[in-house]
């Protein structure tokens, strides 16, 4: 669209966008704050003491590097699970990207069999379960990496992260990668969007066809304007909620007694990462059946064709992935701490605020962030659920 817009036209690059590369870079690359927030987290925690031990013992960069890695495997592996579902389960490419490209995804294809009359509902069905057992072996996975090993460095002796300078080549080769994929990440879809935006008449760039009316048409029209205030608000709720629940769940997975326990804990652990492999068409689908059965109106249930329904099932989907974001993060947390809080006098509450959560800060704000932004731009779920005239 950007080379649209200022007239000039690649064929192969059109063609290279507009087919299986591009595919994989968008979701790729959308996959990186997932990535980046579930290892950012456990890397803060890390501190410097292992890497100083193992450098004091004589161990080279490779050595210390491979046990930096292993430190960080409960959030290397929360990355690989949670992008590897939101890129198996994600609607938006599959149908723009893939659809114009004729390369089919099962997303768009679970869609097509839902959307089309008549519907071919258990098709979509099997499609969504197929989906689903793969992200679950995704899982299986996981835990078979990390089962039988302690990951808790954090203590009250925790020294900070130490901050290393680059120099030399290092220095312009990581700011060159890192301008380079933002550029491509970021840059090229919002200046797209940002030109389309301010075109008068949808077509070539021109220093004349600039204005300014799309937005002013936003902030002065009730019906442009309140769905996006309304969408806030839900964002905001659900965010918030998502974030409890999370902190709940990620502080359940991580406690190795809790896990010790085996089946409880792997089932709540699968299931939660099971549903980020449920596309949010199938989700939404599955709400409309239950919630407009005659049965749960009957029983004086009446959710359909409310906001309390659309924003469980926002929650629905923005949970899984909050409890798994943090996850690495609670992995690192010592149970001392809240030991030692409690016997010098501090209830729960106060030894959570003053242990936890000082700790834990930047995680928990980047985990509510990327709650919000997600659910803000939610569409497939928020189409199928919204109540009529909101």
């Amino acid at each position: 669209m950007l080379a649209g817009l200022f007239g000039s036209d690649v064929p192969w690059l059109r063609d290279l966008v507009m087919g299986p590369a591009g595919v994989i870079w968008v979701l790729g690359s959308r996959g990186v704050p997932f990535a980046f927030l579930a290892v950012s987290g456990v890397v803060r925690g890390l501190g410097r003491d292992f890497e100083d031990a193992a450098r004091v013992h004589g161990a080279g960069p490779w050595s210390r590097a491979k046990i930096m890695i292993g430190l960080l495997a409960p959030g290397l592996w929360s990355a690989l699970a949670i992008v590897f579902a939101e890129a198996i389960s994600d609607y938006g490419v599959a149908s723009t990207l893939a659809a114009g490209a004729h390369f089919p995804i099962a997303t768009f294809a679970l869609a097509d069999a839902v959307t089309t009359f008549p519907s071919d509902y258990p098709t979509a069905a099997a499609i969504g379960w197929l989906l689903m057992v793969l992200v679950a072996l995704a899982m299986l996975a996981q835990r078979a990496a990390t089962r039988g090993k302690s990951y808790a460095v954090l203590s009250g002796r925790t020294r900070p992260v130490r901050v290393v300078a680059l120099h030399g080549w290092r220095k312009p080769a990581a700011f060159a990668g890192l301008a380079a994929f933002f550029l491509l990440a970021l840059g090229v879809p919002l200046l797209g969007t940002v030109f389309a935006s301010l075109l008068g008449n949808f077509g070539t760039l021109t220093a004349h066809s600039l204005t300014f009316d799309a937005y002013r048409q936003v902030f002065e029209r009730a019906d442009l304007l309140a769905p996006v205030l309304l969408s806030v608000r839900l964002a905001v709720i659900t965010a918030t909620l998502a974030l409890a629940g999370g902190v709940l769940i990620a502080r359940l997975l991580s406690r190795r007694g809790y896990a010790a326990r085996g089946r409880t804990a792997a089932s709540l652990d699968l299931l939660l990462l099971a549903a980020l492999g449920l596309p949010a068409i199938v989700l939404g689908a599955g709400y409309i059946f239950t919630y407009n059965l005659p049965l749960v109106t009957s029983l004086g249930i009446q959710l359909y064709g409310t906001l309390t329904l659309l924003v469980i099932g926002l929650l629905a989907g923005a949970l899984p992935a909050t409890s798994r974001l943090l996850t690495g993060s609670f992995a690192q947390l010592q149970d001392s701490l809240l030991v030692a809080a409690r016997v010098h006098g501090a209830g729960p509450a106060r030894a959570w605020q003053s242990t936890v959560l000082p700790l834990l800060s930047g995680s928990l704000l980047w985990a509510w962030l990327l709650a919000f932004a997600d659910r803000l731009l939610e569409l497939p779920l928020a189409a199928m659920l919204y109540p009529p005239g909101q």
